[in-house]
């Protein structure tokens, strides 16, 4: 007797109708209308979509804060009651709409900011990816591990390590290339550890993985006080990867900047967010990953490994982690600081959550954060009188209250975190 295994067997649920996400939706756009609207600052606002110095650049957008407040509150309010429409005849709100809800959202608020200046849209959208490479990397950790049912806490000592040792390995060989292949096999080997603790040994995953960061972060925190800050053009100095221009698609208005103009690092995302997608839900291997982790005693009996599958997911995993660490290196700052990756691992777990287990959509949630570093610095630039802690409240909130209204009760993988014994 054979068990026939088809795509689709081991999705999530369907969200449930909720009108959470409809008066969330009203409750915003009345802020946007009368808030940077009606009462908002009457100044003008430049929107320049292409930079100075682009191939093509295209005519800005200029127009008064507070009109930008109406016009966009207003189309705000219309997506709203599309919104009701849908849930009154007991259809959720399409993911699509709430994802451009959010971006006229955006451009809402930041012409309320840059009121008297202008709003430079594809340096802002350019940077905010640049920032959120590491968050992505370490998402696609967190989606690989816990599609198999292992917990990945250790995503920030794996971002760690992997910033530690593409430094490093990258100036004493002077070559970058080398350093990021040792940033994903020294971050692989972190993740090893976990899988082998919780898979071989069944240690609880949560504190083997509380327990690898604290010890990577003592660890890196000793070699560079010690080492590093010794002999810095020596032993961290990697420098970066070169901006590379894709011929054609670059010159692309808008879009070509943004996407077709970066550090390797920043198109190896481009590469893995799909790859990781079609491997998950498109192939068999994919098929047996997930049924591990819904239902691992239904895989193991029809002769899917368990043990095995999940110590490599979580390794390779873990590799992709050590690209993430790569990223804040060699990919961007051009070389290692202490605790640099400041808390994104776990950032990584939230947006995992937010991005229900999917790739598309994790990384779509961890744009949010790279959007919050860049509005930080941004912000201050134009609107020094805006509280900067305000500013950085902002991204934060809106993602909680994403969670909560806007993606609803999320079904996590059934067997996450739980050990499988083979009776």
């Amino acid at each position: 007797m054979s068990i026939e295994v088809r795509p689709g067997m081991f999705s999530l649920a369907e969200a449930k109708v909720s009108w959470k996400a409809p008066w969330l939706m009203l409750f915003f756009s009345l802020i946007v209308l009368v808030g940077f609207g009606l009462f908002g600052r009457d100044e003008l606002v430049e929107y320049t979509l292409t930079p100075d110095d682009a191939a093509i650049v295209l005519p800005a957008i200029s127009a008064l804060s507070s009109t930008v407040g109406v016009v966009l509150g207003v189309l705000l309010l219309a997506i709203t009651g599309l919104a009701f429409w849908s849930v009154s005849s007991q259809r959720p709100v399409p993911l699509w709409w709430s994802m451009i809800f959010g971006l006229i959202a955006v451009i809402s608020l930041l012409g309320w900011l840059a009121a008297g200046d202008r709003v430079p849209f594809a340096f802002i959208l350019a940077n905010a990816i640049v920032l959120a490479i590491p968050i992505i990397f370490g998402g696609m950790a967190g989606v690989m591990s816990e599609r198999v049912g292992v917990v990945n806490i250790a995503i920030e000592g794996q971002l760690l390590t992997g910033a530690f040792v593409a430094a490093v390995v990258s100036t004493l060989t002077g070559n970058l290339y080398f350093g990021l292949v040792a940033a994903m096999v020294a971050s692989a080997l972190v993740s090893t550890i976990l899988a082998v603790f919780s898979v071989r040994y069944l240690v609880d995953q949560i504190i083997v993985g509380v327990v690898l960061n604290v010890l990577i972060i003592g660890v890196t925190n000793f070699l560079y006080s010690q080492w590093l800050t010794q002999d810095s053009s020596g032993v961290n100095n990697p420098g970066t990867f070169s901006i590379w221009k894709i011929p054609f698609l670059s010159e692309i208005p808008i879009l070509g900047p943004v996407f077709f103009e970066n550090r390797l690092t920043v198109f190896l995302a481009f590469l893995f967010i799909p790859l990781l997608w079609f491997i998950l839900f498109r192939t068999r291997l994919g098929l047996r990953a997930r049924a591990v982790g819904e239902y691992p005693m239904a895989a193991d009996t029809m002769g899917v490994n368990v043990g095995r599958t999940r110590f490599w997911w979580v390794t390779l995993g873990g590799a992709l982690a050590g690209l993430g660490g790569a990223a804040f290196t060699i990919g961007n700052v051009g070389a290692f600081g202490q605790e640099m990756s400041n808390g994104q691992g776990f950032i990584a777990l939230a947006v995992v959550i937010l991005g229900r287990w999917h790739p598309f959509y994790m990384s779509a949630a961890a744009l949010l954060f790279g959007f919050s570093i860049i509005l930080r610095v941004w912000a201050n630039q134009v609107s020094p009188g805006i509280p900067t802690d305000f500013i950085i409240m902002i991204p934060y909130l809106v993602t909680i209250i994403a969670v909560v209204g806007f993606v609803g009760k999320v079904r996590p993988p059934a067997s996450v975190g739980k050990p499988y014994v083979k009776e």
